[in-house]
């Protein structure tokens, strides 16, 4: 036999080519390092947990793409599995990123007023009560209420507000905000494991470790597709007589993209909702709340500030004014622990008055207070107690019934025995509970009213945000058998409260939204959301975002879907090589993901 030199050369080449083959060895690189991991994962889930997941459908495509030397194959779907997990580690650490961003400015020090002396002590040793001193530039260590001083606070770390809010004495301020310039005294209202930065820290924990039911759905669904794949595998096999065929039939029915599509957009829609200071429980509860098309409010905390405020001032004597009303009754008031006291002291300073001493300052509890002005005699109290000290109300009858009608609480004031004037105060409504109201309609969301307070308060409030349905005078008892009436329904009904009366109300509806700042433990613990910042001007776009997050999740399924089973059709007609199946599968998982990471960039307008 002739063989040439040239001949001889050119094999040899050739067979140098194939053992320096750069392609190949980035392929088995692939395999190795991307693919043993799916290997082990598949193997372990098999024989130690007896649970078939998608690593199993992977593991075969790998191994029946090394048996037929389409190596390349084989390394490109380990990479892309290996991409679209980093792809779903990017959207699960960007949902984290917001508890992280807490975690990091939670304080560690406080400045404890003690003996007159300001001292530098662990957060941690602040007790309530405890008066502390916060500088320019500092973080506030606990929650509390400002005693002395002006200051401004960035409060964006809770609430996502760029404009930082002016606060002064009476205002609460929150742990975790930035002092921006003043210094101001305050008192601590309570502990800093208590604080409301760490009450959202805890919740977004709770909110991350809870996977939604239709994720471990998606994975035991994987023991079905690991049978229909070998079984389309093997009659692919048959049918056609091309064992390829039936390998590339394993690569693209790997359900990647199915098992992707559920959790990445369920992790990103809880991360956005936790950059606005709202607390999704799980993924269940987020699927729950985006069917609701009724929402129930409860009133006192909720729809109100949850504090009196005065709402009008009544002169009933021609020789004083209005305004010398609510000054000569800010002035007997000014030392008293009432609410309602408190409330027209604090109306007279927004009105730019000044205090100045009173004598003889008298509380009888439960009635009203005596104060002595100038040598004169002032009285503040209920009816009672004017009655009581035998001070006539005639002229004030029809004035009272018609506030009294409206439910306004009534504070009358009397100079040296005779009735000069009354105070209205009513629980102050949130000034965005009407436009909050008013959004969630344009979403499609029937608002109502349940409250415990009477018809005529809670008329008031139902008329000035926009709220048709009203139910009054309910107990506890009263609310939960309403929202179980309804419940369960094709429209779903989510209640919305703070107080201990509303847990079981937050129960039985199909979702429970709780204030988080002012709320009780009880009531927050029953819901399946908390609005940490207790702003209700965030609840359109929570259910905006949810109903959105439910929408990339149908998208995701059907698109994933239709990838594996056009991809199947493909394979069986022999049209897609194990290389080219790979492609076209992997490109779904790649969809799904960057689809569901879009919600990461939605905003609350």
């Amino acid at each position: 036999m002739r063989c040439s030199f040239r001949d001889l050369s050119g094999a040899q080449y050739q067979r140098d080519t194939e053992r320096y083959d750069p392609v190949g060895y980035t392929a088995w690189a692939a395999i190795v390092l991307c693919g043993i991991p799916i290997l082990t994962g598949a193997v372990k889930g098999v024989v130690f947990e007896h649970d078939i997941k998608a690593d199993l459908l992977v593991s075969l495509a790998l191994v029946a793409s090394v048996a037929t030397g389409e190596y390349f194959a084989a390394g490109e779907v380990a990479l892309i599995m290996q991409i679209g997990s980093l792809l779903e580690d990017y959207t699960s650490g960007k949902a984290r990123e917001s508890i992280e961003k807490l975690i990091k400015i939670t304080p560690q020090k406080a400045r404890v007023i003690r003996g007159g002396q300001s001292q530098e002590v662990a957060v941690e040793e602040v007790k309530v009560g405890d008066l502390l001193s916060v500088i320019a530039g500092e973080t506030i260590p606990v929650d509390g209420t400002i005693l002395e001083g002006e200051t401004t606070i960035d409060q964006s770390v809770m609430t996502e507000e760029s404009i930082p809010v002016d606060k002064k004495a009476g205002d609460k301020v929150f742990s975790g905000t930035l002092n921006q310039y003043g210094t101001f005294t305050m008192k601590a209202d309570s502990l800093s494991t208590d604080s409301s930065l760490q009450r959202m820290i805890k919740l977004a924990e709770e909110a991350e470790e809870n996977k939604a039911p239709i994720v471990t759905a998606a994975d035991k669904w994987a023991t079905w597709l690991v049978i229909i794949a070998l079984s389309c595998a093997v009659l692919t096999w048959i049918i056609t007589g091309e064992f390829i065929r039936a390998v590339t039939v394993l690569v693209v029915f790997c359900p990647c993209a199915f098992i992707l599509a559920t959790p990445t957009a369920v992790l990103a829609g809880i991360g956005n909702a936790a950059k606005y200071g709202i607390i999704v429980r799980s993924g269940d509860a987020l699927e729950r709340l985006a069917r609701i098309q009724k929402i129930a409010f409860d009133k006192t905390g909720t729809l109100t500030c949850g504090k009196p405020g005065v709402s009008g001032v009544y002169s009933v004597d021609e020789q004083y004014s209005e305004d010398e009303i609510l000054h000569l009754t800010a002035l007997a008031e000014q030392r008293s622990e009432h609410p309602l006291g408190k409330a027209i002291v604090e109306h007279f300073r927004q009105k730019g008055g000044k205090e100045t001493p009173v004598e003889e300052f008298q509380v009888l509890a439960g009635q009203g207070i005596s104060a002595v002005l100038d040598g004169k005699q002032i009285l503040a109290g209920k009816k009672q107690f004017m009655a009581a000290q035998k001070i006539l109300l005639n002229d004030t009858e029809d004035i009272s019934r018609s506030l009294s009608d409206a439910g306004a609480t009534i504070v009358y004031v009397a100079m040296e025995h005779k009735v000069i004037g009354m105070i209205a105060l009513k629980d102050t409504i949130r000034e965005d509970a009407a436009v909050t109201v008013e959004k969630l309609k344009a979403l499609g969301i029937e608002p109502m009213l349940l409250t415990g307070d009477n018809m005529a308060a809670a008329a008031g409030v139902a008329q000035t945000v926009g709220i048709v349905d009203v139910r009054a005078d309910l107990l506890p008892e009263d609310k939960m058998k309403i929202l179980k009436e309804q419940a369960g329904g094709k429209e779903g009904v989510c209640m919305i409260g703070d107080g201990v009366n509303d847990a079981l109300a937050l129960t039985a509806a199909d979702a429970g939204i709780a204030m988080g700042g002012i709320g009780s433990d009880i009531a927050i613990e029953s819901a399946d959301a908390v609005l940490v910042s207790d702003e209700i001007r965030r609840l359109p776009y929570l259910f905006r975002l949810m109903q959105r997050v439910m929408t990339k999740v149908k998208i995701n399924i059907i698109a994933s879907l239709i990838i594996n089973l056009s991809a199947v059709i493909l394979s069986t007609a022999g049209i897609l090589t194990p290389v080219t199946g790979a492609l076209w599968h992997n490109c779904g998982s790649v969809f799904v993901v960057v689809n569901a990471a879009l919600l990461l960039r939605m905003k609350d307008d």
